[in-house]
């Protein structure tokens, strides 16, 4: 079983950055991709940024490339979200998700609301 906690959400200014974390906790073999999704009011769950555990490869959806990195602290269990350059549109509620073929371990989600 995997545990994960979201923290870092709030409210910010266009232009301005946040730094969403990560505690991931429970056993999460080497090979486990972790991930950054955010789901904005009357829109899908949409894939943001993600990583492999055991590799450090990450992976990001176009609408985020050069504005967001995502990081992870194997030694803390921890994975970052650094958000820069933020737009209104990507204010949502973001997850942090865990797993390997898919994603089967999600957070609860923190709010991310980007001002005009």
């Amino acid at each position: 079983q995997v545990q994960l906690v979201e923290s870092g959400g709030g409210l910010v200014q266009a232009g301005g950055s946040l730094r969403l974390s990560c505690a991931v906790s429970g056993r999460t073999p080497s090979n486990y991709n972790i991930g950054w999704f955010r789901q904005a009011p009357e829109k899908e769950r949409e894939f943001v940024a993600g990583i492999r555990w055991s590799s450090g490869s990450t992976y990001y959806a176009d609408s985020v490339k050069g504005r967001f990195t995502i990081s992870g602290n194997n030694a803390k269990n921890t994975v970052h979200l650094q958000m820069n350059s933020l737009k209104p549109e990507d204010t949502a509620v973001y997850y942090c998700a865990a797993g390997q073929a898919i994603y089967g371990y999600w957070g609860q989600g923190t709010q991310v609301t980007v001002s005009s």
